[in-house]
């Protein structure tokens, strides 16, 4: 619950309606005594960030180079179902909690509360707020990323410093290097099961079983040779480790 209100600290700046006076609920009696319902946008905005927060969680946190890391290990290892997808997503969201937990904590602590204590409004709290996540996404953006998207948006010029940088430009650009630095770690992991399946390849070639596939035999192994090197506990600290946790 406390994850769902960081992240619609981001995505409600239109929380200043309730600042202003406007009822989430209204009632009308009418003449005859009988009394109207009737929900305010209020609760329209609100639901309307819900479902974009999926959108939040992959954009603005470690899920999208987590995720793409552990699908890229099991093509390497050659399983297709296991883990399945559920087993995998929900290992990312776990381990993406455990990497934002300092982020969120400063979140939390500078603009949840306060709001929540009615000492910060809800602008101010999601200025607040913004600034622990900017310097998470910034510390993970490459800055050829930044300086490509900057560009394209044509602020060249208008953009002095990365405090002025907005979101709609960080957002892209945390996303592209995201997606870059997963391939490399990607790449880094394909190679010993590549190797495994080369060296089985040419055994069973020389062997004359070329209808045999390399595939079926080379399955245990790889599956051995993960479970020798406990290439979990591996895969969970080098994510970790490449942000910097």
């Amino acid at each position: 619950m406390r994850i769902a209100l960081l992240f619609l600290m981001f995505l409600l700046p239109s929380f200043t309606f309730a600042e202003s006076g406007l009822p989430a609920v209204t009632v009308v009696t009418n003449p005859d005594g009988s009394q109207d319902y009737s929900v305010s946008l209020q609760i329209l905005f609100i639901m309307t960030a819900l479902t974009l927060l999926p959108a939040a969680l992959m954009m603005m946190t470690s899920f999208t180079r987590i995720v793409i890391v552990f699908a890229i290990l099991r093509q390497a290892i050659g399983l297709q179902q296991t883990p399945s997808n559920q087993v995998m997503i929900g290992m990312a969201l776990f381990l993406t909690l455990f990497i934002m937990t300092p982020t969120l904590d400063k979140v939390n602590e500078v603009a949840l509360q306060p709001y929540l204590n009615e000492t910060l409004t809800s602008v101010q709290a999601v200025e607040a707020a913004s600034v622990p996540m900017r310097d998470f996404m910034l510390a993970q953006t490459r800055e050829d990323d930044i300086a490509l998207f900057v560009k394209l948006a044509g602020k060249e010029g208008t953009i002095q410093s990365m405090e002025d940088l907005p979101f709609t430009i960080l957002m892209p650009a945390f996303v592209t290097s995201e997606l870059k630095t997963a391939f490399q770690i990607g790449f880094m992991i394909f190679i010993p099961f590549l190797i495994v399946d080369m060296v089985v390849a040419s055994v069973l070639m020389a062997m004359g079983m070329m209808m045999l596939s390399p595939i079926i035999i080379s399955l245990p192994f790889k599956i051995m040779l993960f479970v020798m090197v406990d290439g979990w506990a591996m895969i969970m600290g080098t994510l970790a480790a490449s942000f910097g946790i």
